[in-house]
């Protein structure tokens, strides 16, 4: 897929634009979990990328490559290395530039600290204090900038403040609101006579557009959706990769030399597959983590069927994936309903019929959940439930969408939060609000509050926590039933019709 895109910048001197432009290169990915190949090993892989990253700086020496947030955290390798791996990587291929994802906090700001020091690469990002110094997290930069043949490019980081929520920042990290901060870079950066100012963000679209009409940022590189997103607001233009790096983004960013205006911008996507030659610059990292590799491939169950586990679909409507993760809770623990945020479904792929290994288990389950088994009554799960659908509107993945086994719920976006719960069933029974029921999830939901399940909180607990991990659940069910053949069944009905399309103005 290639495309280009022409910004409506005045056209400054009538010679060529190679005599009175500078050109200026930004590659991007971001949401880069693993750095081999994924989908069977046709898309991706970091090898790939250098080979990308190498040739465009053979092209123009004014190149910088950057990622859009999340990397640390969640992949299979990470249970054991806790992100070590990817910065080894990263710093193979040569990054120059990173910013924060909500992921990067999911082993707590001391692990952050430590992979941000053996990073060959500067961590930039504006909006994240640690509230003890009031200066930004682990010694990151607000901004840099940048100089190419006389003219200069300011970039700055912002990560969403749902990162709260959903990872584990600790009580001393504040996140401060995007477009505030957003502004208060660029006036910053103008005052240092820089007059083109990249965003790099790791934040939802509908954010990443509220920053592009209040800041007069020039340009948005961004992430967190894992969905090929362009768009624009207020003159900006916005792009995202999906993830894994499957694609890398490049920006020819065209500078006058005469005012450092930014005149115009040439964009396209480059498709990362099995055709681009594998650099060998990577060829040490992956021989320093190949010890993972035999009990990886292990071979665990075996499916008739494809399994979906994308993101999108696995955050915004009820997957077969979804529902053999959330029967495979409710199983391991003789639950009455199982609820699971969709969000912690990882794989990010459809899994083809045929063999299941243990790696795909742990892609599919990666943060070691342990499973809770809770007492709650009708009402507490409804109110839960209204949460997990609270944000499904205007195109949104919240990682809080709720999977469930055992129940049938229907719900209708277009309804106020709160309200948008429409019918509730176990056992094909209405739920009553003060019957009680046993519910499990993992302690992320029942005891951390995560992606906003506050609700769980001093609930009674009905099995000893920490015994039995959220991917020994799903590995049980893969074993016990040969092939697995998981159907979407019906248990979450979206009821209205409205959904706006991404083509829509929000």
């Amino acid at each position: 897929m290639v495309a280009l895109l022409s910004v409506g910048f005045p056209i400054l001197c009538a010679q060529q634009n190679t005599q009175c432009n500078v050109r200026v290169t930004l590659l991007s990915v971001n949401d880069v979990y693993q750095f081999t190949s994924v989908d069977q090993g046709t898309r991706g892989g970091l090898a790939r990328v250098l080979t990308i990253h190498k040739n465009t700086r053979e092209e123009n020496a004014n190149t910088l490559f950057l990622l859009a947030g999340d990397t640390i955290s969640p992949s299979v390798e990470s249970i054991t290395y806790k992100g070590a791996q990817m910065i080894d990587a990263w710093n193979a291929a040569g990054l120059d530039y990173s910013t924060f994802g909500n992921h990067e906090f999911d082993f707590g700001p001391d692990v952050l600290k430590e992979r941000m020091k053996e990073s060959k690469f500067r961590w930039i990002v504006a909006n994240v204090i640690e509230k003890s110094t009031g200066k930004v997290f682990g010694g990151a930069e607000p901004f840099v900038i940048r100089e190419f043949n006389g003219v200069k490019v300011g970039i700055f980081g912002l990560v969403l403040p749902e990162t709260k929520l959903t990872s584990r920042p600790g009580p001393d990290v504040e996140f401060l609101d995007p477009c505030e901060t957003a502004k208060s870079m660029v006036t910053e950066i103008h005052k240092l006579g820089v007059k083109v100012v990249v965003a790099l963000t790791h934040m939802s679209m509908r954010e990443d557009k509220e920053v592009a009409r209040c800041s007069g940022v020039n340009l948005i590189i961004g992430g967190h959706e894992h969905t090929l997103l362009e768009s624009s607001a207020g003159g900006t233009p916005i792009f995202k990769m999906t993830a894994d790096a499957r694609e890398v983004g490049r920006y020819d960013l065209n500078i006058s030399k005469t005012t450092g205006e930014l005149t115009s911008i040439d964009w396209k996507v480059i498709p990362v597959t099995n055709e681009i030659a594998e650099d060998s610059g990577l060829s040490a990292v992956y021989q320093k983590y190949s010890a993972l590799l035999p009990q990886l491939t292990r071979v665990v169950g075996r499916t008739s069927v494809p399994l979906d586990g994308r993101s999108a679909e696995n955050r915004t409507q009820e997957t077969n994936l979804a529902n053999l993760v959330a029967d495979s809770y409710r199983k391991a623990t003789a639950a009455d309903v199982a609820l699971v945020n969709g969000g912690s479904i990882r794989v990010d792929e459809i899994l083809k019929p045929g063999k299941l290994t243990m790696r795909d288990i742990l892609s599919i389950l990666p943060f070691k959940g342990k499973l809770v088994k809770m007492e709650v009554t009708g009402g507490l799960l409804r109110q839960a439930l209204e949460h997990g659908v609270s944000q499904i509107a205007n195109n949104a993945q919240p990682g809080s969408f709720p999977q469930v086994s055992g129940m049938q719920f229907s719900y209708d976006a277009s309804r106020p939060v709160g309200d948008r719960i429409v019918s509730l069933k176990i056992k094909g029974q209405p739920v009553a609000a003060d019957k009680k029921y046993s519910l499990v999830t993992t302690n992320f939901i029942a005891f951390d509050g995560g992606d906003g399940y506050t609700m769980f909180k001093g609930v009674r607990i009905l099995n000893t926590p920490r015994t039995i991990l959220d991917s020994d659940a799903l590995r049980q069910a893969m074993t016990v039933a040969r092939p697995i053949a998981p159907k979407v069944e019906g248990r979450i009905e979206r009821l209205d019709k409205t959904m706006k399309t991404r083509s829509e103005c929000d």
